[in-house]
């Protein structure tokens, strides 16, 4: 049952209404659950002897989990959006969210683990997959004329969580007393509540655009080689190549970003440990963490944005194979040049976050406008599996070497070389989508209707 005031029928927009207010509504869920990306900071806290004093593969689990969580929430409850709308999805998003961060509150006060990894992991990666899909399929159908700018609009909020997060997470820490489990509970709690307030703007500003809406003087364009004028149902999506292909891109392109994303904290201080103090080192590591959300943010729009001319297709090679070559840099130099170092990382971040922005999109030119939405779910699966793919290569090959030895990180760097190449070779193979998958009973107005996911 859903309340009367979460009803699609209540956030149909009037004529008048601007398609540019939707973009805030968007942000301000994506940019709530994006803080999911600073877990590298929590880990590191957890992980000292005055906290929990555990190893950075168990204090992995919480974000591993909810990135799982995110990929089957979003496929499990892509149809629900579809039929109750984004405004509802938002306001349960908020609730699952904030829920999380408050349980993992609780379970740092008691000295329990178990509960951060349930309360952070599961219970808040259900809030962060149906969060996810929402706005990104609303500002879609809000922008048809530039998808791939919309897409990014949508998903730059999600990537550039941490930008805020990860500074913040990290004073309110000092301010509370330090890394210890008191500090860390009330971090958590601190978060929970402003997370809350900022999602509820959102919920209370999101509209749908009316039935057979357009933007003025845009006409859909004639279909191409890469961009269909077909529709391809949900059901008929998984069974094509085409959706299996993009799912090993997108799982491989996230693997390579989310390994380096996890651990960014702690690969900083690895690789340059030259601060007068560790709580210097710390707010450094910090910083470095917040500028990889940046570039993961700004790569969302950017790219996605540049696909609307190049192309998907040629937009993935080069996520994928500058990706391949930027980690074989830091692979041969390691740290030998700080600002290379930097460069490299924060470009294969930009990537990363690409990745996710252009993919909507992509699907949309492969099985067109009908039930997109919930096609998207399904592919974020892949996703699912990246997020304990990455951090577990990374974090288990890492915590096996000696600890402040840069080589320790190089067979998890030639790992995402192989991943990297494999998502370009697949990326390669993707065609058209043969006829015989085509819905050629639905009318444009049965697609509006039905990419509501």
């Amino acid at each position: 049952m859903t309340l009367p005031i979460l009803d699609r029928s209540r956030i149909v927009a009037t004529p008048e209404w601007s398609r540019w207010l939707i973009p805030p509504a968007a942000l301000s869920i994506h940019l709530a659950i994006g803080s999911a990306y600073a877990w590298s900071v929590f880990k590191n806290a957890i992980s000292q002897p005055d906290a929990l004093g555990l190893s950075g593969t168990v204090t992995a689990i919480p974000f591993q989990l909810a990135i799982v969580m995110l990929g089957l929430s979003a496929a499990i409850f892509g149809t629900r959006v579809e039929k109750n709308g984004p405004r509802w999805a938002m306001a349960v998003s908020l609730v699952f969210f904030v829920s999380g961060l408050l349980i993992s509150a609780l379970g740092m006060a008691l000295g329990q683990f178990w509960l951060v990894i349930f309360g952070y992991g599961f219970v808040g990666g259900i809030g962060l997959g149906i969060g996810y899909i929402s706005p990104v399929s609303t500002l879609m159908k809000w922008f048809p004329d530039r998808p791939g700018m919309a897409t990014g609009i949508a998903i730059m909020g999600f990537g550039g969580g941490a930008l805020i997060a990860s500074p913040l997470t990290s004073q309110l820490m000092v301010n509370f007393g330090g890394f210890t489990d008191g500090s860390i509970a009330k971090t958590f709690l601190t978060l929970g509540v402003g997370y809350a307030v900022f999602m509820a703007l959102g919920v209370a500003l999101i509209r749908v655009p009316a039935e057979g809406w357009t933007p003025a003087g845009w006409t859909p364009p004639a279909s191409s080689a890469m961009i269909s004028t077909h529709n391809v149902s949900a059901a008929n999506a998984v069974k094509t190549p085409q959706f299996w292909l993009l799912w090993v891109v997108l799982c491989f392109n996230v693997t390579a970003g989310i390994g380096i994303l996890e651990r960014g904290s702690g690969i900083y201080q690895d690789f340059f440990p030259d601060a007068t103090s560790p709580e210097s080192l710390a707010a450094a590591a910090a910083g470095f963490v917040a500028f990889l959300s940046l570039t993961n943010m700004i790569g969302r729009f950017v790219w996605s944005s540049v696909s609307d001319a190049v192309g998907r297709k040629n937009i993935y090679r080069m996520y994928l194979g500058v990706g391949a070559l930027l980690y074989l840099y830091i692979a041969l130099f390691t740290n030998t040049n700080k600002i290379l170092f930097m460069v490299s990382a924060l470009l294969i971040l930009s990537f990363y976050g690409a990745g996710f922005a252009t993919v909507p999109a992509y699907l949309k030119d492969l099985f067109g406008t009908y039930q997109v939405g919930a096609i998207h779910g399904r592919l974020l699966t892949a996703w699912s599996v990246a997020g304990v793919l990455g951090p577990l290569i990374v974090n288990a090959i890492a915590d096996a070497g000696e600890p402040g030895n840069t080589a320790r990180y190089l067979p998890a760097f030639y790992v995402m070389i192989g991943l990297l190449v494999v998502g370009f070779l697949a990326n390669e193979a993707i065609k058209p989508v043969a006829s015989k998958f085509h819905e050629s009973d639905h009318s444009d107005s049965a697609s509006t209707t039905g990419a509501k996911a």
